[in-house]
């Protein structure tokens, strides 16, 4: 049996003290217990007491969302206090956000359930933050972005509750071209170089239910420009470089339970050098896959072997760019790949998806087309998938 980490008991104590919050309202505001003494109006939905009306509301479409805090104050608290989220992960209705930015006018959302594509607000960052390289990551019910403004490393995270920017708390060995990956309501951070251009080994996760920062046990090797990952409930960061020089072939496993780090030799073979991106890595239903972008070929990982296998070819190229402008991420049970294509009728990003479970095709990949944004150019600076 895997054993629940404190972080997994802490975010399911939050969403459920939310929901508590929410249905012990002041009568005033209308909280329907079945009695009679309530007007129609109070109720989320008439005829129904408020816990069988909440369970209903957790399975409407995240995205219509803004729409239902508009019908009144009490749909308004109720969506603005994100105790729906947290009953959204309890009865499994989950779906998934994908944050993108590929133009210099800023993030955008798209839904694929609703095939809908969100403009979020403008960040209120610096200029300098704004065109500075980026890194970004979705944790919980967060996006969080790494950058840069003139003085020092920022990070400026989007709450999708809220909807709106707020600057994040910084951390404890500020840094970029880190590994990262969320688990939850957590995320951890390791490698990259601090403002100084030194190559780290430090690793910290981040708590969103409190927004601190927790320094971690130092990995064996420092490395930059590397990925990062969860699977089977443990974190993995694999690939980048000792030096400016040096490529690592060698992984590292990371425990929560015991906090300890596990050295993985030869586990990321596929080197990359300075100019070329960190290993683009995925995993869906538990099991890591990786795109080699010189060949433009998907590959999966045996961790029983410490070996890879190679399954068949990418919808776009990844190799024009050394990798970068290119998104692999897991979407649910996809793999997900967005990219840009250049066509008679203009340059658009396509967000291409695979469920892994759904076998190959005649030896081949089945890519569908998720989504298309069009006239935003071919480059994907960022990209975040969030499961809300």
């Amino acid at each position: 049996m895997t054993k629940k980490s404190r972080f997994d008991c802490s975010s399911s104590e939050e969403d459920e003290e939310k929901l508590n919050n929410f249905l012990k309202m002041d009568k005033r505001e209308g909280v329907n217990d079945g009695c009679s003494r309530h007007r129609p109006n109070e109720s989320l939905l008439p005829g129904l007491v408020d816990d069988v009306a909440l369970n209903c509301l957790a399975w409407v479409s995240r995205s219509d969302y803004a729409s239902l805090s508009c019908i009144n104050k009490r749909y308004n608290k109720l969506i603005n206090s994100g105790s729906l989220f947290g009953l959204r992960k309890r009865l499994g209705a989950l779906e998934q956000l994908v944050y993108l930015v590929c133009d210099p006018r800023g993030w955008e959302a798209f839904d694929p359930k609703m095939n809908r594509w969100i403009t979020l607000s403008r960040m209120p960052c610096d200029e300098c933050f704004n065109h500075a390289d980026k890194e970004s990551l979705a944790v919980g019910y967060e996006l969080l972005v790494f950058g840069r403004e003139l003085m020092e490393f920022a990070i400026w995270k989007y709450n999708l509750i809220r909807r709106g920017w707020v600057k994040c708390q910084g951390m404890n060995r500020p840094r970029c071209l880190f590994g990262s990956s969320s688990l939850g309501s957590i995320a951890i951070v390791a490698g990259g170089s601090d403002g100084f251009g030194k190559v780290l080994k430090s690793a910290e996760l981040y708590d969103s239910s409190s927004g601190s920062w927790e320094l971690l046990p130092n990995m064996h090797t420092p490395r930059r420009l590397c990925s990062g990952f969860f699977m089977d409930g443990k974190f993995y960061v694999i690939g980048g470089m000792q030096s400016s020089t040096v490529s690592l072939t060698c992984g590292e496993e990371y425990d929560l339970n015991t906090r300890t780090w596990r050295k993985i030799e030869g586990m990321y073979p596929y080197v990359n050098g300075a100019s070329q991106a960190p290993p683009l890595v995925a995993v869906v239903d538990n099991q890591l896959y990786a795109v080699e972008h010189l060949t433009n070929m998907v590959k999966k990982y045996d961790k029983e072997n410490n070996t890879w296998s190679e399954l068949g070819r990418l919808p776009v190229r990844a190799d024009s760019s050394n990798g970068w402008g290119l998104a692999f991420k897991a979407c649910g049970d996809k793999l997900l790949v967005v990219g840009g294509q250049r066509a008679p009728e203009g340059e658009a990003i396509v967000l291409n998806s695979w469920c892994p479970k759904s076998g190959l095709n005649n030896g081949t990949i089945d890519w569908q087309v998720l989504g298309v944004k069009e006239h935003v150019g071919v480059f994907v600076y960022n990209c975040a998938v969030m499961c809300c």
